[in-house]
């Protein structure tokens, strides 16, 4: 996935309102950028850090830039927008980068459960495969990536409708999107929220399948790039 517009490096001079940044710019202006993430963005938010944001011209928009990245320096990068992950995980299972998911229909935002709605439906192999995407960006230890960065009711929800679904004869699949170029492997935040842990074995030990998988990341895009290893 290419980023539509060329990104541009700036300061991060505060988050705040969970949707909203202050920046400043190479050339020393300072504007307010878009923020999608609603999460706590532990170790991303803070003042000084190198990032780069998205300018726009479109006059429907009120912010005219939106933060995609932190840089880590030594070249690593963590990419802040939620949204990208969907879009990511679309284009890796288009392109066959997936395995073990096979499928000929593939559907996104599907209704089912209780109210929900499930990231991609697969179908037209052996099984429907329901699968949901989480984008992980949390980390406190090097080389570790955790899931998630602050409580999530809704992310507990989604194992136990997961878990449903197999009940029903289907296959589930949980994938965590490490949006991270510094990762070698992903874990549960069990300090932050125990409620989800225990969800997520409850759900596995259920049949819901989990993959983890890294990012290729730079200003000029993000892209799927191979397997992580899950410590669970």
């Amino acid at each position: 996935m290419r980023f539509q517009t060329p990104l541009e490096p700036a300061t991060l001079l505060r988050r705040y309102k969970r949707f909203l940044a202050d920046i400043r710019l190479a050339d020393g202006r300072e504007a307010v950028a878009h923020c999608a993430n609603p999460g706590s963005m532990m170790g991303l938010a803070e003042a000084g850090m190198r990032i780069w944001v998205e300018p726009n011209d479109d006059p429907k928009k009120k912010l005219k830039y939106g933060w995609r990245l932190v840089e880590h320096g030594a070249g690593q990068f963590s990419g802040v927008d939620t949204s990208v992950a969907n879009r990511v995980v679309k284009a890796a299972l288009e392109a066959g980068e997936i395995g073990g998911l096979d499928y000929a229909r593939l559907r996104p935002e599907v209704k089912y459960g209780e109210k929900s709605r499930v990231d991609f439906l697969l179908q037209g192999g052996a099984r429907d495969i329901y699968l949901e995407v989480k984008s992980v960006t949390l980390m406190r230890q090097a080389g570790l990536a955790e899931f998630p960065d602050s409580v999530t009711a809704r992310g507990l929800k989604h194992l136990q409708e997961l878990a449903a679904m197999v009940a029903q004869g289907h296959r589930a699949v949980l994938f965590f999107l490490v949006q991270r170029t510094d990762a070698q492997a992903v874990t549960v935040a069990k300090d932050i929220d125990p409620a989800y842990a225990a969800g997520l074995r409850a759900a596995m030990a259920a049949g819901v399948e989990a993959l983890a998988y890294d990012c290729r990341i730079d200003p000029q895009g993000i892209a799927l790039k191979g397997p992580l290893a899950l410590q669970l």
